[in-house]
């Protein structure tokens, strides 16, 4: 029996998953993720991604079965500063104000750490998209801002939600920038076997 775990608490990913068809199981992982802060970009999603995953992966009681974990995480980094959740609503407004009418890139690590037949296996990618930001009023960023959407997101917007106004065009993955790149997670799945899901088995 092959068993999937996603080694995050985000709605959204898991929602990506759903979408998916994969069948998974929800097991958040809880790193101490101001650790690595001297890290920047790319280095940093993909060492917190394999980190989460070990976590999670390192608290199972049996390591012999067929199981998979997968570990994400996605930063927004402008001008090489990360912008993380926003602590209110004025720091929100300073982000979007940051990024109003500027390009932005979104950094997203996906690893994926288990056992297959015995064997361990652990691989650990990085996807990045280049956002841009039409230009807005400052009353319509903040009005933006009180709908309460930006507050639990990493540089204070939603691209798949009511945020998605604010975005011009991309260079990337429309998936990599929610959190989770699915194209590449298929890819991963089938490469270690674990593919197994409704949408696409017999």
């Amino acid at each position: 029996m092959k068993k999937i775990i996603l080694a995050s608490s985000s709605p959204r990913r898991c929602a990506l998953l759903n979408q998916m068809g994969i069948i998974f199981d929800l097991q958040p992982s809880n790193i101490d993720e101001d650790a690595f802060n001297h890290l920047k970009g790319s280095e940093l999603v993909k060492t917190l991604s394999i980190e989460k995953a070990k976590n999670i992966f390192n608290k199972l009681e049996r390591k012999e079965e067929n199981i998979l974990i997968i570990g994400c995480d996605s930063i927004v980094s402008f001008e090489d500063k990360i912008l993380g959740k926003p602590k209110d609503k004025q720091d929100a407004l300073n982000m979007l104000m940051l990024l109003n009418g500027n390009m932005h890139t979104v950094f997203t690590g996906l690893s994926v750490i288990g056992f297959k037949d015995n064997v361990y296996f652990e691989e650990t990618i990085c996807s990045s998209s280049n956002v841009y930001f039409s230009k807005f009023s400052k009353n319509q960023l903040l009005e933006y801002v009180n709908t309460l959407e930006p507050m639990d997101k990493a540089g204070s917007y939603g691209i798949q939600g009511k945020g998605g106004f604010l975005v011009s065009k991309i260079d990337g993955d429309f998936y990599s920038i929610m959190g989770l790149p699915i194209n590449k997670l298929y890819n991963l799945l089938n490469k270690y076997g674990f593919l197994c899901h409704k949408k696409f088995t017999n």
